[in-house]
């Protein structure tokens, strides 16, 4: 374990931060726009079928195929692997916040709506930190997801982890096979551990469990 660490520590740390950064943006990416659009769809019942039936078409392409399909597009590297990851995330967040918003009591909106709120302040302040349990959890989710499927951009040149657990397949080294994974299932564990706290923090105390 030493001797690894000694040999391939600063790389070990440079690749995870890249893992990090890639996964976190296109989960990011991710939240800007599958948030805001599930919202927006519960205003929209039969445009939200088609558009979740899109999103869930594309996350039905493998995820090496849909990689390889980047790089006509964006060529090598970091940008075509945030993009690929940033589709990945769309589906359960586009889900989650589509069932999360559609399962706010009617009877309440029609409440909140008489006391005055405006339809965009009765989702900011009522319908939003109802359904954020729901939206949350299609977040860690895809957040686990991102950062799991990010190994397999080292395919096209975006770096990370999989850097070194494809190099250890390669070259027939198993403690890079380890010494890759294992740093993916941490940060895993420890992104989404920190996405339920977020959770707890933004869920009204009314609607926590």
């Amino acid at each position: 374990m030493l001797d690894f660490l000694n040999e391939y520590g600063s790389q070990l740390i440079f690749k995870t931060w890249e893992q990090f950064y890639t996964s976190a943006l296109a989960l990011f990416f991710g939240i800007a726009v599958a948030v805001p659009l599930g919202v927006l769809l519960t205003r929209a019942p039969r445009t939200a079928k088609i558009v979740i039936g899109i999103a869930g078409m594309l996350q039905t392409v493998p995820s090496l195929a849909l990689l390889a399909l980047m790089i006509p597009l964006f060529g090598i590297g970091k940008l075509p692997a945030i993009v690929a990851l940033f589709i990945y995330s769309l589906l359960p967040i586009l889900r989650n916040t589509y069932i999360g918003m559609e399962k706010v009591d009617p009877q309440l909106k029609d409440s909140v709506k008489g006391m005055g709120m405006t339809n965009l302040q009765s989702i900011r302040h009522v319908e939003i930190p109802i359904a954020m349990p729901v939206i949350m959890a299609g977040i860690r989710l895809s957040a686990v997801y991102v950062i799991s499927w990010a190994t397999l951009a080292s395919y096209i040149g975006g770096g990370g982890l999989g850097d070194l657990i494809f190099n250890g397949l390669n070259l027939f080294q198993p403690d890079l096979i380890i010494g890759g994974t294992i740093p993916v299932a941490i940060m895993a564990i420890v992104v989404d551990f920190s996405l339920g706290k977020l959770e707890k923090t933004l869920t009204p105390i009314n609607q926590r469990t």
